[in-house]
């Protein structure tokens, strides 16, 4: 019993340093809210994370990459106790020791286009963070849950750049200095669909240099170089995009 009483005053605690700030009605929004993150590395973990922190009540994650050598230097769960693990697992594990009340649903699946539709109709999302850096199943994504009027906000790409001051939430018609965003602009058009769409993005111009072959991630046959802060940053962005939405 008191070990219970405790467990519910640390939770007033930590939720109500939030609350302080953000007011008592929000956070039962938050604490009511259901978020679906979709790509965990460098971007997507540090999103999800900041929304936990958050204190929201419900979160589906999802991500099928195992961790790897090459993420230790920007990733939230790539460390070298967890080489060769589920980072969506990792993750589940980190944000249930954080807050242990979290209704946490787990998806370790690489998502195709054929599966989204599945996935944006098993529940009923309150925000979706788009963290997928491979283009179909990003711009399906993106298809799928404008066309389901569901609210999302995407990342665009935080590679081969590393001056945080650049860093911007834009429609994504008006971003510029992104391969990324272009390619997705592309897509889009193609697909029909020219809706605005949040996104983070940087109005720094890519380091061409950045660009390294890669044979350890699905569906990838370069990935740029990328400073330990950058998808952090990013992430941050897209937490706090959700949170003052929610």
């Amino acid at each position: 019993m008191v070990k219970e009483k405790l467990m519910v005053m640390e939770r007033y605690d930590w939720q109500q340093r939030t609350a302080l700030l953000l007011g008592e009605e929000k956070m039962e929004r938050i604490r009511n809210a259901h978020v679906l993150v979709v790509g965990l590395g460098g971007v997507g973990a540090y999103a999800a994370e900041m929304i936990c922190r958050a204190g929201v009540g419900r979160m589906t994650i999802v991500d099928a990459d195992t961790v790897q050598p090459t993420n230790m230097n920007r990733q939230l769960p790539a460390m070298h106790s967890t080489l060769g693990k589920t980072k969506a697992e990792v993750l589940a594990a980190r944000y249930k020791d954080i807050n242990p009340e979290i209704e946490l649903t787990v998806l370790p699946v690489y998502l195709k286009d054929e599966n989204i539709p599945e996935l944006l109709d098993a529940n009923q999302y309150d925000f979706i963070v788009d963290a997928i850096d491979t283009i179909s199943p990003k711009c399906f994504l993106i298809y799928e849950a404008m066309k389901r009027r569901i609210k999302i906000v995407s990342s665009m790409g935080a590679g081969a750049k590393s001056d945080i001051t650049q860093v911007r939430f834009a429609d994504l018609w008006e971003t510029y200095h992104c391969g990324l965003s272009k390619a997705v602009r592309k897509r889009l058009q193609k697909m029909g669909m020219k809706r605005k769409l949040p996104v983070v993005f940087s109005t720094e111009q890519a380091d061409p240099k950045a660009v390294l072959l890669t044979d350890d991630e699905q569906n990838k046959k370069s990935t740029c170089g990328t400073v330990s802060y950058m998808p952090a940053v990013f992430g941050c962005y897209l937490a706090e995009y959700v949170i003052k939405r929610l």
